[in-house]
């Protein structure tokens, strides 16, 4: 039997210290809430696992959240187990973690080798202490290079560091100082996000001293432009990585490809319906300790949010998403899926912003032009109508 490509994402929900710019799922947990947690995980990664009935193999593995770091290294590797227990893992899987400088160690990061993992995504942020201070990290700059240097030490051969834009106190000449310095020590991949203040966090209700339009459209520019120099290529809209270094897992995403998720709040994707567990830990917990509802446990149990997906639905997302990428959308890949041609689809669209330069018909694929990057929504947009 043919397996289908499946990716993993587990979710962590803890932290040390949750920043004020953060509205994921996550907060402070007692070691009796950590544990509770785990072994929830390991119940529901089963029991899901069941339902698929062997038919996926799986070749990405991301435990994000929150901060996963700041579990034991033992139950990382319980999760890690159970996985490789209940699912085909592929040989050569990209198995990542999220951690934060300050919440591992030599011998943690060790584990997670001898675990399975493959590489690690750091969340510096800044290499700026007082923009680190601006946005409540409890690390400075000096932990995170610590956390690297014990990483490399340790083997890791993949690593991913993420830096902030347009963020309180940042200038343009601060952060391309902080994009210098991450450059000169060579990780793998660098993912740079703009900060968005979202409604719900501490940031939504301060006054904030945050870079101007033109500041923030400079930044963007550099990013591209150092990054380059040091033989990074962009390869989707905040990201950035070294030949051969892209992150797999993220890619799955913006091809539109099936995926599960485990742990509160964590999305999943299979067979055109969409999911996403309780945003409520306890309530997650509860539910997971309820042998009876575990049971009996449908795909959809358990979840805030169900969406069916429609044909049109599907074709707008892959657009949507694909065009994130640098690579474009593949028009083979279009009709290959959904047995109708791309032109046949969104022709009119498609002809209307290579007119306007901001899309490119190249080498059978269709991707935004540099110019069509800047207005990137405007044009995605489009493809949701």
């Amino acid at each position: 039997m043919n397996r289908k490509s499946l990716g993993i994402y587990i979710h962590i929900p803890f932290c040390v210290q949750k920043c004020l710019y953060c509205d994921f799922v996550s907060g402070r947990a007692s070691f009796e809430v950590k544990k509770d947690y785990v072994n929830c995980l390991l119940k529901e990664i089963e029991m899901r696992a069941k339902k698929l009935s062997g038919e996926y193999i799986v070749d990405t593995i991301f435990i994000g959240g929150g901060t996963p770091s700041v579990l034991d290294a033992e139950y990382i590797k319980l999760i890690l187990c159970k996985l490789k227990e209940q699912f085909e893992i592929s040989k050569d899987c990209e198995c990542s973690i999220e951690v934060n400088p300050g919440t591992v160690n030599s011998n943690k990061l060790e584990a997670y080798r001898n675990a399975g993992i493959n590489r690690l995504s750091i969340g510096l942020q800044s290499c700026n202490d007082n923009e680190l201070k601006a946005l409540g990290r409890i690390h400075d700059y000096d932990t995170f290079e610590d956390t690297y240097r014990r990483a490399r030490k340790a083997g890791f051969e993949n690593i991913n560091i993420d830096l902030m834009s347009s963020i309180p106190e940042q200038t343009e000449e601060s952060f391309c100082d902080s994009l210098n310095r991450i450059t000169e020590l060579n990780p793998e991949h660098i993912s740079v996000y703009s900060l968005i203040v979202e409604e719900g966090t501490p940031f939504y209700e301060m006054d904030l001293n945050l870079p101007d339009e033109d500041t923030e459209r400079q930044i963007y520019y550099k990013t591209g432009q150092i990054l380059k120099e040091y033989g990074y290529e962009r390869y989707e809209i905040s990201n950035y990585a070294q030949p051969g270094k892209e992150c797999r897992h993220n890619i799955r995403y913006w091809r539109c490809d099936e995926y599960i998720g485990f742990g509160v709040a964590a999305a999943s994707f299979l067979n055109g319906v969409r999911w996403k567990n309780t945003e409520d830990t306890n309530q997650y917990i509860k539910y997971m300790q309820d042998e009876k509802a575990v049971t009996n446990m449908q795909d959809e149990d358990m979840c805030c949010e169900k969406e069916i997906l429609t044909s049109e639905d599907m074709y707008s997302e892959f657009m949507f998403m694909g065009l994130r990428m640098n690579c474009g959308v593949s028009k083979a890949e279009f009709r290959e899926r959904f047995g109708i041609a791309l032109e046949e689809k969104y022709g009119a669209v498609i002809e209307k912003h290579i007119q306007n330069g901001l899309l490119q018909n190249e080498k059978n694929y269709i991707r935004l032009t540099e110019k069509g990057r800047d207005v990137s929504n405007y044009v995605m947009a489009d493809f949701l109508l």
